[in-house]
C-alpha cells in the first residue's frame, strides 16, 4: 500500500496549537475526487488539501482544497498552509520570494517575506442581500447588523456583516440551524461577521461560521477576512482602518490568530504565518 506524505499545519499563528490547522497531502497523485474527499471527511478539518504537478508551466504546483463535505476553488488559509508545507518539504523552492499556485480560481501570487506569506487575492464580487434575508440573518445571529451586509464572492461565497463591535462579535451564539437553510437558499459558504476592536492588538475582530459545509465555525477564516477586506473597500471604506490591517479571529474556540491585510493598487492582499504541528504518512486510500 502506497504511502503518501502528509503535514497538518497551523495558519495565521507562529505559536503550535493556535490558528487556524489545515491538512496538506503533500503527493496526492493518483487519488481520486472521492478518495481525496474520503480523506478530508476522515480529517474532520474545515480544509484538507492536496499538492499535485500543476497543468500549467505557469504555476509551480496545483493545489485541490476540500471541506469535510466538498471541493473549493480557493480558501486563504489552505492556501497559505499549503505554501509553508511545499516550501518546508523541499516540494517547491520560492523564486525570488514568489511562488505560484494554481487552483480552482486560476493561479494566484504568492509573495514569501521572512515567515509571513501574502498571496495575492481573486478578484471579488458582491451581491446585494433583500430585505427579507436581511431580517433572516438577523434571526439567525441574534444579533443586530450594521449598514447593508453584502454576499461577497472571492471563490467562496462569503455574507458579510458588521457588528456594533468586537464585543458583539464575541458574544454571539448563532442558530445554526437557520443559518444553514440560509446558506443553502443563497448558495453562500456562509457567514463571516466583524466588529471594530479596541484590544490594542487589532483593528478588528472578526468570526465565520459555514454549518452548511460541516464547519459550524471557522477558527481563522482567510477567505472570509478577504471577504470583509472587500465588503470595507466596496463600501466605500478601504481607508477605515488604514491601508495594512491586522484582524484578529478564533478566541471563542481557544485558537487565537492573527491575519494581516493590505490594500495596494486596488487589491488585497492576505498575509499570515504558519507553524508545523503534526507531519509523517498516511496510507492512500483503497479504491
Amino acid at each position: 500500500m502506497r504511502l503518501i506524505q502528509f503535514k497538518q499545519v497551523d495558519v495565521f499563528t507562529r505559536v503550535p496549537f493556535a490558528g487556524n490547522p489545515v491538512a496538506v497531502v503533500l503527493d496526492g497523485g493518483g487519488l481520486t475526487t472521492a478518495q481525496m474527499q474520503g480523506v478530508a471527511a476522515w480529517t474532520n478539518l474545515s480544509e484538507t488539501t492536496f499538492v499535485l504537478p500543476p497543468s500549467s508551466a505557469a504555476a509551480d504546483y496545483l493545489l485541490r482544497i476540500f471541506t469535510p463535505r466538498m471541493e473549493l476553488p480557493f480558501a486563504g488559509h489552505p492556501t497559505i498552509g499549503s505554501a509553508h508545507a511545499v516550501l518546508e518539504a523541499g516540494v517547491v523552492k520560492a523564486n525570488a520570494g514568489r511562488l505560484r499556485q494554481e487552483c480552482g480560481a486560476g493561479i494566484l501570487d504568492l509573495q514569501v517575506e521572512g515567515d509571513t506569506i501574502w498571496l495575492d487575492s481573486p478578484a471579488a464580487t458582491e451581491t446585494s442581500l433583500s430585505d427579507p434575508d436581511f431580517k433572516v440573518l438577523e434571526a439567525a445571529l441574534g444579533a443586530k447588523a450594521q449598514g447593508t451586509p453584502r454576499i461577497i464572492n472571492v471563490g467562496p461565497r462569503w455574507l458579510v456583516a458588521e457588528l456594533a463591535g468586537s464585543d458583539a462579535v464575541a458574544a454571539l451564539v448563532p442558530d445554526m440551524q437557520v443559518m444553514t437553510e440560509l446558506s443553502n437558499r443563497l448558495s453562500i459558504g456562509g457567514v463571516t461577521v466583524y466588529g471594530a476592536a479596541a484590544d490594542g492588538r487589532s483593528a478588528l475582530h472578526v468570526r465565520s461560521f459555514a454549518p452548511a459545509h460541516g464547519i459550524p465555525e471557522d477558527p481563522v477564516c482567510g477567505s472570509g477576512n478577504i471577504g470583509v477586506a472587500a465588503y470595507l473597500m466596496m463600501s466605500g471604506q478601504g481607508a477605515r482602518f488604514g491601508n495594512r490591517y491586522t484582524a484578529r479571529q478564533g478566541m471563542q474556540l481557544g485558537r487565537d490568530g492573527q491575519v494581516s491585510i493590505r490594500f495596494e493598487n486596488g487589491k488585497i492582499f492576505l498575509g499570515g504565518s504558519a507553524v508545523t504541528c503534526v507531519e509523517g504518512s498516511l496510507r492512500a486510500p483503497a479504491g
